[in-house]
């Protein structure tokens, strides 16, 4: 990928709106959706698609990319709930706002007349929709992205089971009523059973059956339904996967006689290409860790460096999800067509796709690490708080002496400083949030699991030449190498709005924190090395 030049004269943003890939893999971009001889642009044409969560980060990226490819679909519904004191027609006005949907606007300027908010909440059990919404949605709806999930690792498990399983189940139940419905894609994680070492792409024993475990949250206070949790959790390391492995139950079950298949994505990262390189707006997994590093806060993760990191960018996950049920909708109408029915008894389980990087373009926590902060010392921020040292240890007893010595000492003596000195303290606070992050993120930095992704493969056999440029989902293309470069770079601009413009300045900044840093830890070691030698001339004495 080519890449631009960091000049003031043009943001990162506009620079990667333009950007056009040279290799043989390059996006579509000239001709109309319903003209480019794309087979899954022209079975979108004229569909009613629903997305649940549409308004998260993968959520964002799948509303954007099928409103610019596919032009011709009918309408697509967005569930929006209010949220943090704003309505859902507040929110809805907002959403578009954001820069990631730049390109959008200028390739399909009037996608807004195919957009239809509609108030719904998966948390509900009526799912928040008014009987007129429920009625056009029965009626209307060809295909149904359910994305709609709580992602963090530490939920509480009644709102984890709440959102993963039972508004998992009131949507699929709700999908049973829709008439014309072709295809449903649940999004799971490739996580969901990591507590086995390989991951195929199949249905494994869950941890509880589903109508359980929605029953004894039912029945049980908060008080102890926290109290509880690690042993309902057992062997899952949060209930984030534990309610994800459920959930996938639940769609076998629930979704019998249904056109559906499931999605698995690893841990997703920024995008690589569209609609722009290196979009992101969280914080999660490896991300938080890349930006607590660069701004100079965390020095030290738990974390086996040569140990697999299965990361995927954002726009392969989309580009698998809505190919995945391209080819739902063709298989179902197959089977509809078929002599032979299916049995009832024994109905086929659906299809899941490993959408992940380890089978193809593997990489290790050290060369990730390593990538970003090569990357990243080319455009330092003017934000940052500290220079960067950071380390990958891999025993947690060194580790745990690391976060006291640089987290913890650093934050008292700071934040007593800022007492004395009438201001509120705050670094101590930060790095207990740090800490209990870095202390979930070490489950999945210190292990390595190993995937099937033979589904998605096939997958990609039966996608046309046109649609492998359009929706490319192989990872045989990606460049971590240059992956990297565009993740720094849009780490500084979309999640610490610092433009590439201010990387002068940063860079001056940056060469006074190494000073400054390099006369600290100097001046710790002379006080060290004094320590030692006083102590050792008290110890000759007493002999």
């Amino acid at each position: 990928m080519t890449r631009p030049m960091e000049d003031s004269s043009q943001t990162y943003v506009e620079s990667m709106l333009d950007m056009r890939r040279d290799d043989p893999e390059t996006v579509s971009e000239s001709s109309p959706a319903s003209e480019d001889g794309s087979e899954v642009t022209g079975f979108y044409d004229g569909l009613n698609i629903l997305v649940t969560g549409g308004s998260g980060f993968l959520g964002k990226l799948l509303v954007e990319k099928l409103l610019r490819t596919c032009p011709k679909i009918g309408k697509l519904y967005m569930f929006m709930r209010p949220k943090k004191g704003k309505t859902s027609e507040e929110r809805f006005k907002e959403h578009f706002n954001d820069v990631l949907y730049d390109r959008l606007k200028r390739e399909q300027p009037r996608f807004t007349e195919h957009v239809v908010m509609v108030e719904g909440d998966t948390s509900q059990e009526d799912l928040g929709l008014s009987e007129k919404d429920r009625q056009v949605l029965v009626e209307n709806t060809h295909v149904v992205f359910h994305g709609a999930a709580t992602v963090r690792f530490d939920e509480s498990l009644r709102r984890a089971i709440g959102i993963n399983v039972r508004g998992t189940k009131l949507v699929l139940l709700f999908a049973k009523e829709m008439r014309r419905l072709k295809a449903f894609v649940h999004i799971s994680t490739a996580f969901s059973h990591c507590i086995f070492k390989r991951i195929e792409e199949k249905f494994y024993e869950p941890p509880m059956d589903p109508d359980r475990v929605l029953a004894l949250i039912d029945m049980l206070d908060d008080e102890l339904l926290e109290h509880i949790t690690p042993k309902v959790i057992g062997k899952w390391p949060n209930t984030y996967a534990f309610s994800k492995a459920i959930g996938e139950e639940l769609v076998r079950r629930k979704g019998a006689g249904m056109p559906l298949c499931i999605v698995r994505p690893s841990i997703m990262i920024a995008t690589y290409r569209e609609p722009m390189p290196g979009w992101i707006n969280n914080y999660y997994g490896p991300t938080g860790v890349v930006m607590g590093a660069g701004v100079g806060l965390l020095r030290s993760l738990h974390c086996e460096r040569d140990k697999v990191a299965d990361i995927i960018p954002a726009d392969y996950v989309i580009n698998n999800i809505i190919v995945a049920a391209w080819d739902t909708a063709n298989k179902w109408e197959e089977k509809q067509k078929a002599t032979v029915k299916e049995d009832p008894e024994k109905p086929e389980d659906p299809p899941i796709y490993n959408s992940v990087s380890s089978c193809q373009k593997p990489i290790n926590w050290g060369r990730f690490m390593h990538l970003n902060e090569v990357h990243g010392r080319e455009v330092p921020s003017d934000l940052v708080l500290w220079y960067y040292a950071f380390t990958l240890t891999r025993n947690l007893w060194l580790h745990n002496i690391f976060c006291f010595l640089f987290h913890t000492v650093p934050a008292v003596v700071i934040d007593l400083l800022a007492v004395l000195s009438g201001r509120e303290p705050m670094l101590l606070k930060a790095y207990r949030k740090i800490h209990k992050f870095s202390g979930v993120i070490s489950y999945f930095s210190t292990q390595q699991w190993e995937f099937g992704n033979g589904n998605v493969l096939a997958l990609w056999q039966r996608t046309s030449p046109v649609d492998r440029k359009k929706f490319y989902f192989n990872l045989d293309t990606l460049d971590w190498d240059d992956f990297f470069f565009h993740h720094v770079r849009g780490l500084r601009v979309y999640i610490m709005k610092d433009p590439l413009s201010s990387v002068p300045q940063g860079r001056r900044r940056y060469r006074r924190l190494r000073i400054a840093h390099y006369f600290v830890v100097t001046g710790i070691c002379l006080l060290v090395a004094w320590l030692l030698f006083h102590f050792c001339r008290l110890l000759l004495s007493l002999f």
